[in-house]
């Protein structure tokens, strides 16, 4: 069985290892390294490219906004999900904005951690609708632009389809119902949908289609 790799990156220490301790019990989750500081995320992720890095956005010479713009631009295949006791909205849509896959609060307990993970590995994360709009805002792209531009993409129309019902908050599973889809027909769709536009998460992938004006609030199912 393969497993997933994680990479720990938190300031904390005792909670590197209550989080290692969590995952070490999951045989198909594997923790391949951990790290206190920006730069040395940075190094051990270019290292060993692990399929998820577990963040928080304290960390030391460089925060985790940063850390995290710069993982994606590396190794755009690497998810980046944050874990963090702050749960100011600013921070989370920078954040969203630098590549993160999702997030979660400090306060979690172990099997939504868990869950969170295969969550995020298998592109489940979803993009909170009153984050989203905060993003569009913070861009500067208004509803009626994204209402009115027309759906021009580098995807396929059923890729387009599938990607809206992801954006709505569906899991592959759901999508798979609704469109009288296997699940592992789902996946594959998804798969191309982040190759071609170069992204690891669904979170990355509704973000980029919104700024590119293929997807807007209005599309949402």
């Amino acid at each position: 069985m393969e497993k997933i790799t994680v990479l720990l990156a938190d300031n904390h220490a005792l909670y590197r290892e209550g989080t290692r301790s969590v995952i070490e019990h999951e045989p198909d989750i594997e923790v391949i390294g951990e790290t206190s500081g920006g730069t040395e995320t940075i190094r051990l992720v270019n290292e060993l490219r692990p399929d998820i890095v577990l963040i928080d956005i304290a960390m030391t010479k460089i925060d985790g906004i940063q850390v995290t713009r710069r993982i994606k631009a590396d190794c755009p295949q690497t998810a980046v999900l944050v874990l963090t006791a702050d749960d100011n909205n600013r921070y989370l849509v920078a954040l969203l904005e630098a590549g993160a896959a999702g997030y979660l609060l400090k306060n979690v307990n172990g099997a939504d951690l868990i869950n969170a993970i295969h969550a995020v590995h298998a592109g489940e994360a979803v993009l909170h609708p009153a984050i989203a709009q905060e993003i569009l805002n913070r861009l500067g792209v208004s509803e009626r632009r994204l209402q009115y531009k027309t759906h021009e993409s580098d995807l396929s129309e059923r890729e387009m389809e599938i990607l809206t019902f992801a954006a709505g908050g569906m899991s592959n599973q759901e999508i798979a119902v609704r469109l009288y889809l296997s699940h592992r027909t789902v996946q594959a769709h998804m798969a191309n949908i982040f190759r071609k536009m170069g992204v690891g998460s669904r979170t990355e992938a509704v973000l980029e289609a919104m700024k590119k004006g293929w997807l807007g609030l209005d599309d949402l199912p």
